[in-house]
């Protein structure tokens, strides 16, 4: 398969999850706000994609994010099968997938601010570029929290599913927490392997 395609691919899966997962949802208007990220996202993507190409591991790693959301939609986060099956190995007491959610909304759009800033701000590789992304990464997760907390009061018992917090009062706290991890680890962990994907993507 040659690299030009990998976009696509990744398009027609993520098109496909996202069908899939809107087929009897546990409950419709949770599987919407939980995937109302991918609706929006996805024209935003093809849009810009001949003007803004982004880098194949970007890409890569918003498919995975997309699949963590529609699946999340689906069931809704407190009640996904293999957030049981690791309650049950782990011995935890709640379903953790909606964790495994929030640490990839900071995992993943770490990248993404990261491709942005390097490409359009005079920031470069500076040594402010890793604090500036995390920062971001904090800041969506806490404006996250707020557009549930929005929802919640405005739709009542109705929301209740989709702020999953199963009981825990510091649920909000460890959402954030686990956001800003999800963002130091990637950017630890993946920017000398962005850096290359994002010279390949570049490149004249």
């Amino acid at each position: 398969m040659k690299r030009e395609h990998v976009p696509t691919l990744l398009l027609v899966f993520a098109l496909l999850a996202l069908g899939i997962s809107a087929i009897g949802p546990s409950d419709r208007l949770t599987w919407f706000l939980e995937v109302a990220p991918v609706i929006a996202g996805i024209p935003i993507l093809v849009i810009t994609y001949r003007r803004f190409p982004l880098s194949h591991l970007v890409y890569v790693f918003l498919f995975v994010h997309a699949v963590i959301l529609v699946i999340g939609g689906h069931y809704t986060y407190a009640e996904v099968p293999l957030g049981f099956w690791a309650q049950d190995i782990f011995d935890l007491s709640r379903n953790p997938y909606d964790r495994l959610g929030h640490f990839a909304q900071g995992f993943v759009p770490a990248l993404l601010a990261r491709e942005i800033l390097i490409r359009r701000s005079p920031l470069g590789h500076s040594r402010w570029l890793p604090f500036l992304v995390v920062c971001f990464c904090l800041a969506f997760s806490a404006a996250y929290e707020l557009f549930e907390w929005w929802s919640a009061l405005a739709l009542g018992q109705s929301a209740d599913q989709f702020l999953g917090t199963q009981g825990d009062i510091w649920d909000t706290q460890w959402d954030m927490f686990l956001a800003l991890t999800g963002a130091i680890l990637s950017l630890a962990l993946l920017s000398n392997a962005h850096d290359k994907s994002l010279a390949k993507a570049t490149k004249k």
